[in-house]
């Protein structure tokens, strides 16, 4: 019998891609929505849309990213859109709540706003204050304000700020595609005299970028805002209020400096009363400067930067020097929020760094970027203030010149990122790596400010394309990133359109002749790797369709640097960049040669080309590009890897490109490739000997051989370099470098070293997909992949992400009765293949919670005895025989112990005993009593 219409209802109705306002970028935006239901097993068989004039009926599955079945809006159009479901059981929901869905897009053609900003500015950069008045001539019905920059920027209407939007409007590639705000300002014009007015700085416009002493500003040296003011009033007449010459500025208010890199400089004596209100005498002020042509502003797509969490001091410090310093407890991004009382005229400073190095803030890693605010008081009282058009990315703020004693109060971090919504996450028994996931998500939101950043603190804080590309599938996860990095590849295919079909080192492009027209491995893969992703996670087909170009372009680039070889060879390369062996200042020097990892993905884009069009129903594209991905095939196997399966470079990353891009002969090689990478792993200690490209592929390329006991070790590894490591070291985001600080304590020498730096935190895919057991089966999770992997060093792990369809949810733990059990919670509308520990085949199930108990594996036997004539293999692989060792070479020696611990190769033909000899003879004498002893303790136990 059918369900009644209350056990079914439709919930988070919404148009792509953003959920934080109702203005839509485009007139047909596609829908989504999530049904809610106790039936198991459910799934839509017909969806219902409507927008009040025409109601349409699909007969399908479908609910993410639904085209939109109605006639386009217009711009500014207001359409209320509801849905209703039934089930292939009949069961029905009733309408949704209405999604009221506005145009918030200009009519080709309609953009008439100019540039204006300062005339003769004092200084480059100089932040300015513009204004103009205009006349409402009746009741307003509906006031829309369109609004971009060369620059950020912040609206006021009759003295009010317009949003809450911060560092508008984001950083794009400027010569090419600039976005605008659309933002809802009925409420704030009223009928009379009105004042628009702008607080404008320079941000990433006039911000000079480059390494060393080749940084320049790059776009140019002054700032400039564009608006227009579309009104409706109530009897139905328009009026159009522009940016143009007859605007008025001055760069004499209380903002004398603001940059991105070096903070802010606010001289609150210089504050300008009423300047943002109608009626202000602005005679002294000058007419603004009108500069040329720009891109036509096109409504942005991704979610607006905010203040998302504030944090307060969590410890007061009085460094050697005698500075105070504020510890927040966190790697952060954003800046500080202080009240002050003190004289008229007093100058406080704020500098900002991520660590401390001998009790002072280590501003080294920062390089050029002073991170350094002012703050000049008014005097009179209590004052508040928080820089607007910069951001620092700081654990410790330096507090000089305080007038008074410190109150911790009256200091607070206000964190800042774009406003996407969290979906992923993850908990285990291990607290470590529990710390460790923590990091990779704060080193995300740091990160995640209108572009994808490699880092958010030093002279840099560019979007470089290695980063994201490995990133990617981890960022899709942990946030709704898909409206996000969709809107980044739009620059990136047009920055790459300009080079002729190569993509960039980093978009937007601002190195100039420094990346020229040079193509890297891993990093311009990007430009097909995450709309590949985009697919599998969210399936959105639609950026598949806009990026194929792009896709395309940047494999036919490739496929003509590999010539007749079809190989990727003797090019500049990053390789396998941050390679932990590699020196520190020539991060490029890894174990794995850079044109394995070059022609590697080679293979990788040509193969995702031809997927790419075979969704997109290109079967001649899908055909010859699969032909080409086969032949490069073949040239990688001829050329890097010999008949027994061993590669060129017997390394940890050439075996996970190998395993994970199906770079092998066959399903034998494979395993053979799999145990020679267990064995490597193993006998580096079960230390990570991965770069940018390899992390997050070890991992995975270990389980999928039949080696998650060596990835579980290598996942709780603590010594340097590993995962843990840094967490070990205080660490609260994910590093640049495995061993960005020293175990002493100081800051790696490299002339390159950040904190918070994400490409490191791919493992965090792992962790949710393998070790928690929760992935997608099929693109967008339409089927879900429930397949947990139990860790010995693990008692539970569970993770969470919401879905398109509604939240997911797998998790394990073992019981006392020697099992494993295991739970998952499906969506509705989904389905789920289970693959068990141990299972040979999977179990389909259906929407709902499910539970099954498994047997767990065999405890291990107890370790037996060991001694000077043991194999190191089986050293490291005894954590107490391990310990045992070095920790009596370390009373005697740290140095000696420390190179034992980092240099020995723990193989299986060479004992224990070998690796001692350049030690005194007692100390062999010692290590020899110890591990008797061990071995006597063990006896006797048994």
């Amino acid at each position: 019998m059918a369900s009644t219409s209350s056990t079914v209802r439709v919930s988070s109705l919404r148009a792509e891609y953003r959920s934080d306002t109702g203005f839509v970028p485009t007139p047909t935006p596609r829908l989504s929505w999530k049904s809610e239901t106790p039936i198991d097993g459910w799934l839509q068989a017909v969806a219902e849309l409507t927008d009040g004039d025409r109601t349409t009926s699909l007969e399908s599955r479908d609910s993410a990213l639904v085209e939109w079945p109605f006639a386009p809006l217009a711009p500014g159009e207001v359409r209320a859109v509801r849905v209703r479901v039934t089930g292939v059981d009949g069961s029905a929901s009733d309408w949704s709540e209405p999604l009221e869905l506005t145009g918030g897009f200009l009519a080709p053609g309609a953009w008439a706003g100019r540039m204006i900003g300062l005339d003769n500015p004092a200084t480059t950069a100089q932040p300015a204050l513009l204004r103009t008045e205009f006349t409402a001539s009746g009741p307003v019905a509906r006031a829309t304000l369109y609004a971009t920059a060369h620059g950020v920027y912040q609206v006021e209407v009759n003295g009010t700020e317009v949003d809450d939007e911060i560092l508008k409007p984001g950083w794009t590639a400027y010569q090419f595609r600039l976005t605008h705000e659309t933002t809802d300002v009925t409420s704030l014009v009223t009928e009379g005299t009105n004042a628009i007015a702008v607080t404008l700085a320079g941000g990433w416009f006039t911000e000079s970028f480059g390494f060393r002493d080749s940084a320049a500003p790059f776009y140019g040296s002054d700032p400039a805002v564009a608006l227009q003011l579309e009104i409706v009033y109530v009897d139905g007449s328009t009026q159009t209020v522009l940016s143009d010459e007859g605007w008025l500025g001055t760069g004499d208010g209380p903002l004398t400096a603001s940059s991105i890199y070096d903070g802010e400089t606010f001289d609150a004596t210089l504050a300008i009363d009423g300047w943002s209100t109608a009626g202000f005498d602005a005679s002294a002020w000058t007419a603004v400067r009108v500069d040329g042509k720009f891109p036509t502003p096109s409504p942005r797509s991704a979610p607006a930067v905010r203040a998302i969490e504030e944090i307060g001091v969590q410890e007061v410090i009085t460094s050697p020097s005698g500075r105070t310093i504020l510890d927040f407890g966190q790697n952060l991004v954003g800046t500080l929020r202080i009240t002050v009382r003190g004289d008229r005229g007093h100058t406080i400073t704020l500098r900002h760094a991520e660590v401390l190095e001998n009790g002072e803030l280590g501003i080294r890693p920062l390089r050029r970027a002073k991170a350094t605010d002012h703050y000049t008081l008014a005097g009179g009282g209590a004052e508040t203030w928080q820089p607007r058009f910069t951001f620092h990315g700081f654990r410790y703020a330096e507090i000089d010149n305080l007038p008074g004693e410190l109150d911790p109060a009256d200091v607070t971090a206000v964190v800042i990122h774009s406003d996407m919504e969290r979906t992923g996450w993850f908990e285990s028994s291990h607290e470590l790596v529990n710390r460790l996931h923590e990091n990779v998500v704060w080193g995300m939101r740091g990160n995640f400010l209108y572009l994808p950043t490699d880092c958010p603190q030093r002279d840099e804080r560019l979007g470089w394309t290695g980063d994201i590309q490995v990133f990617a599938p981890t960022a899709s996860y942990l946030y709704e990133a898909d409206g996000f990095l969709a809107g980044w590849l739009e620059d990136l295919a047009l920055e790459q359109k300009a080079k002729g079909g190569v993509v960039p080192f980093i978009v937007p492009d601002v190195l100039g002749d420094e990346s020229a027209t040079a193509a890297a491995a891993a990093w311009g893969d990007a430009a097909t790797v995450v709309p590949w992703v985009l697919y599998e996670r969210f399936g959105d087909v639609g950026v598949l369709g806009d990026q194929y170009g792009s896709m395309k372009s940047w494999a036919d680039t490739l496929i003509g640097i590999a010539g007749e070889r079809y190989l990727w060879e003797g090019k500049f390369q990053f390789g396998d960049w941050l390679d932990p062996d590699a020196p520190a200042d020539f991060p490029a020097d890894a174990k794995t040669d850079p044109d394995i990892v070059a022609s590697a993905y080679l293979f990788r884009s040509v193969e995702i080309v031809s997927r790419a069009a075979t969704v997109l129903g290109n079967e001649r594209d899908a055909e010859t590009y699969a032909a080409i991905a086969a032949t490069v095939r073949r040239a990688f196997l001829r050329e890097y890897v010999s008949e027994s399966g061993r590669m060129m470079s017997d390394a940890q990353t050439g075996y996970g490109l190998a395993i994970m891009f199906g770079l092998t002969r066959d399903g034998d090689e494979r395993q053979r490739m799999g145990d020679r990478l267990a064995f490597l792993v193993r006998s580096a200690g079960y230390r990570i000997g991965t770069g940018f490209v390899g992390t997050p592929l070890v991992a995975e390329a270990l389980a999928v051989t039949g080696h998650l006991d060596v990835a579980g070790r290598l996942l709780t590894q603590t010594e340097n370099p590993s995962w843990l490591y840094p967490v070990t070291m205080g660490a609260t985001t994910v590093w640049e470098r495995w061993d960005s600080m020293l175990e002493d304590g100081s800051i790696n020498p490299g002339e390159m070293t950040s904190f918070n730096h994400y490409a490191l935190g791919a493992i965090a895919d792992w962790m949710h997909r393998s070790l928690a057991g929760l992935a997608p089966a099929s693109p967008g999770y339409r089927s879900i992949l429930v397949a947990p992997r139990p860790l010995p060093e693990f008692d539970f792990a569970r993770t969470s992400h919401e879905t398109p369809y509604g939240l997911a949810s797998t998790g394990w733990a073992r019981s006392d009765h020697g099992t494993i059990e295991i739970d998952a919670v499906i969506p509705p509308n989904t389905t789920a293949e289970v693959w068990l520990p141990g299972a040979r085949e999977f179990v389909r199930v259906g929407s709902g919670s499910h539970h099954w108990s498994v047997q767990a594996d065999a405890e291990a036997p107890a370790r037996g005895e060991v001694s000077l004539e043991t194999p190191l293999s089986d050293i490291i692989d005894d954590p107490e025989a391990y310990a045992a060792v070095w920790t009596t070479i370390a009373a005697h020696d740290d140095d000696a112990a420390r190179v034992f611990r980092h240099h020995t190769q723990w193989t299986p033909r060479r004992a224990v005993g070998e690796s001692l000899f350049q030690l005194p003879p007692f100390v062999r004498q010692n290590v020899r009593a110890r591990l008797k002893e061990l071995s006597d303790s063990r006896r006797s136990a048994s």
